[in-house]
């Protein structure tokens, strides 16, 4: 057996071993560092306030769906599948906005 040649496990040739797509990490990673610099430079420029805290939101929202549309390859599902995941995150996303905001109207009712 130990002069037994398999060439399934041969990778000398190296046209078996893809090359590293090490491109599109590094353009994801700036990407989302852009975006957090972005987030970093409001949050110490802009006064607290609703909007700020509105455009983190969004900003947030924004980096979530690049991370997941990247790195869990929903990006390259088919349409579908993809609004069929989408829709009750909206969804979601509206009853947590919504409970925030008439949240608060229970206490001017006592």
């Amino acid at each position: 057996m130990a002069g037994h040649h398999n060439p399934e496990f041969d990778n000398h040739s190296g046209t078996d071993v893809t090359p590293p797509q090490t491109a599109i990490i590094w353009r994801t990673f700036w990407i989302l560092a852009g975006i957090t610099a972005l987030e970093f430079l409001i949050a110490f420029t802009m006064p607290a306030n609703t909007l700020r805290i509105a455009i983190f939101c969004g900003m947030t929202i924004v980096k979530a769906f690049y991370i997941v549309g990247e790195f869990m390859h929903l990006k390259h599902e088919v349409k579908s599948l993809i609004w069929s995941i989408l829709l009750p995150c909206i969804f979601v996303v509206w009853l947590l906005v919504a409970l925030l905001v008439e949240g608060g109207s229970i206490f001017g009712l006592r």
